[in-house]
């Protein structure tokens, strides 16, 4: 089989994962919804989150037996050469309080390289795609589009949160929000990294910058943005070693085509580089598997 089938076959694969849970959560949504707690307060879960990851991690197993699968809520699943990262509710302190910003994401990595990638909102029923072909929106084929200057801009970021404060110092993190406030024309926070990029590969929005994210996060909407013509950027935060793969690194900047925005990328590699000074403990050099 090609490499072009295959990651379409792929790319098909994780459609039909992302709509078996599509009933599931839209009935859950905006129920009364049990919430537990991983981290932090700040960190939320719930049984949708892991049930859906069940249903995902079955489906896929059963379509594509030769898989290793990295979810959010089960960690490593199977043995195979195709693995597929998952997140089944990106954003769920949004899902869990009747924010309808959220997502199911699902990607498929071969060799490294990431060859099919789902973006799902099951509220507005929009299914971002991507494979080695192109970037889709509900079957369309998309291509970012971004204003070309800063203060016409929109960016979506979720900093500062709690966390940057303890790893920036507040000073520092509200300074830079600040910055970028006063820079871009419009800074949206809807908490949902994978629907961000998703958004900026659409075009709905210039921007998007994240500085903790996990590969089930970003790993999707990387190809999708790619594939949309714009911008991925990814940044260690003192985390990954430089030559790990873009979906291992723990930051990121998403820029759509056409867009230039020196400040955000100066502030993103400030941060990047102010935590790689304080980063002690060993760095890896791949994504887990």
């Amino acid at each position: 089989m090609t490499v072009s089938r295959e990651s379409s076959r792929l790319l098909d694969v994780a459609r039909r994962a992302a709509l078996e849970v599509r009933d599931p959560l839209r009935e859950a949504f905006r129920s009364t919804i049990a919430v537990d707690y991983k981290v932090d307060l700040h960190d939320v879960v719930t049984e949708h989150d892991k049930r859906s990851e069940e249903t995902i991690t079955a489906f896929i197993m059963r379509e594509v037996p030769d898989s290793i699968l990295l979810g959010e809520e089960g960690g490593t699943v199977g043995n195979g050469s195709i693995q597929w990262y998952v997140d089944p509710i990106d954003g769920t302190n949004n899902f869990a309080r009747g924010f309808a910003f959220w997502c199911v994401s699902i990607a498929a990595v071969v060799e490294g390289e990431i060859v099919a990638g789902v973006v799902y909102d099951p509220v507005s029923d929009n299914m971002f795609t991507a494979d080695l072909d192109g970037a889709y929106l509900n079957g369309q084929r998309i291509v970012s589009s971004a204003v070309p200057q800063e203060q016409h801009a929109t960016l979506i970021t979720g900093y500062p949160v709690s966390r940057d404060f303890r790893l920036d110092g507040k000073r520092q993190a509200l300074d830079d929000i600040g910055v970028l406030i006063e820079t871009f024309s419009t800074v949206r926070r809807p908490g949902s990294a994978a629907l961000s990029i998703a958004h900026v590969a659409a075009g709905w929005v210039d921007a998007a910058a994240g500085f903790g994210v996990n590969p089930w996060d970003v790993t999707a909407a990387i190809l999708i943005l790619r594939q949309a013509r714009g911008t991925y950027l990814p940044l260690t935060l003192g985390k990954v070693d430089e030559t790990a793969k873009d979906y291992a690194y723990p930051g990121y900047v998403a820029i759509g085509q056409g867009g230039n925005y020196p400040t955000l990328t100066g502030i993103a590699k400030n941060i990047s580089e102010r935590r790689q000074v304080l980063a002690t403990g060993p760095r890896v050099t791949a994504a887990r598997a």
